[in-house]
Formats: structure tokens, C-alpha cells, sequence
């Protein structure tokens, strides 16, 4: 007998990985458990709607490999500098791996889904946004310490230049979807660069 466990966590690595390869609105609650190999009964006992399933998606994206990726990217024992040379390279790398894996630029899925429906859907919308907020949080931090380092001027707020930052990473990561080409990406480094105000020089080793 499937475990009630067992058809949840199915449901929502099928959702994830749908979300990535397709569009919200492309994807069915029927698409969804055939792939998962759940009846449609079991989908709606673990989940009440697809919106349902996708916040419960995101959110589970976000605690058990964002979250901890970025920790790590952004620890307080790595340089500042250091920390956006190796946010930047794990953004190329992860999204290059998505096009090997799919055959096709998949973009950021949050931001896919909140172009698509976050008119329309309040409880996705707001799954988003937090998501952006707790992004933000490891940005902003890294920033203050490049003004605190002395780094880059000290006159701006670092929210409001973690937003740019944000903005044009979320941006180009769509051009490149729009593109289909992971040789958009190479346009990440230098920019973001600039955003932030730091000599756009030849990338260093990454360390992630």
C-alpha cells in the first residue's frame, strides 16, 4: 500500500521538474499524475489544486537545494567579491545543466510561473515573492560587506542595489530562455558587475 508520504513527494518532484521543462498553463493535473504514476484521487487527497502543488513545489525547491546552495555561496567566510564570482558560476552551470538535461534554455521557473499567472493567482503570486524577498536577504547582506570593505561606494542602499542585481539577473535569464542559447549567460558576470560597481575584470576560479 503507497504511503500518503510517498505520493506527496512523487507529486511534487514531477511538479518541479515540469515546471523547469514547461509552462504552468502547458502543464494538467492529468500530465502531472501520469508522470508521477498517482490516480487523480490521490493528487487531490495530498494536494487541493495545482496552485496548491506548485507553491508546495517552490517551496520545497527552496529549503532543500537553493537554501542550502546559497548558504554556501554567500558564508560569511568567503570574501564578498568572491561570493558574487561564485553566485554568478552557479547560475551559468545549474541553468547550462538544465539545457543539457531538457534540451532547451528553462530559464528561472518562479519567474516563468509569476509571468504566467501571478494576475491571476494571489497564493502563487505570494509564494513568489517570498521567495524573491529570501534572496534578496543574502544579497543585500553581501553587499553592505563590499560597502563595509570599502569595496564599492557606501552612498546607496544595498536593498536597493540587491533589487537591481535581482532584476537583471531574473531579466537576463529570461532573454536567454527567449534566446535559447546558454551563451547569453556570459553576459551575467559583467553586468552584474556593474550593477554593483566592481572592476569588470577576468573572472577568478569559482569555488562552487
Amino acid at each position: 500500500m503507497k504511503r500518503e508520504g510517498d505520493t506527496k513527494q512523487k507529486l511534487l518532484d514531477v511538479a518541479m521538474q515540469l515546471l523547469w521543462e514547461q509552462s504552468y498553463g502547458s502543464v494538467g493535473v492529468d500530465d502531472i499524475c501520469k508522470k508521477a504514476g498517482v490516480t487523480k484521487g490521490s493528487f487531490y487527497f495530498a494536494f487541493p489544486s495545482k496552485a496548491d502543488l506548485a507553491v508546495a513545489a517552490f517551496e520545497e525547491y527552496w529549503t532543500k537545494h537553493k537554501r542550502p546552495i546559497l548558504d554556501t555561496i554567500f558564508s560569511a567566510q568567503v570574501p564578498p567579491v568572491e561570493q558574487f564570482e561564485n553566485f554568478c558560476a552557479f547560475i551559468v552551470k545549474d541553468q547550462t545543466a538544465k539545457y543539457e538535461e531538457f534540451g532547451k534554455m528553462c530559464g528561472c521557473p518562479g519567474t516563468s510561473v509569476g509571468c504566467e499567472v501571478s494576475t491571476q493567482d494571489e497564493k502563487i503570486r505570494s509564494a513568489l515573492d517570498l521567495m524573491c524577498e529570501k534572496m534578496l536577504r543574502y544579497t543585500t547582506a553581501s553587499i553592505s560587506a563590499l560597502q563595509s570593505e570599502g569595496l564599492i561606494a557606501k552612498d546607496e542602499d544595498p536593498k536597493m542595489i540587491a533589487r537591481q542585481v535581482y532584476d537583471f539577473t531574473v531579466g537576463l535569464l529570461t532573454q536567454a530562455k527567449i534566446e535559447n542559447d546558454p551563451a547569453a549567460l556570459q553576459r551575467l558576470r559583467p553586468g552584474m558587475f556593474r550593477i554593483l560597481g566592481l572592476k569588470v575584470s577576468q573572472p577568478a576560479p569559482a569555488t562552487v
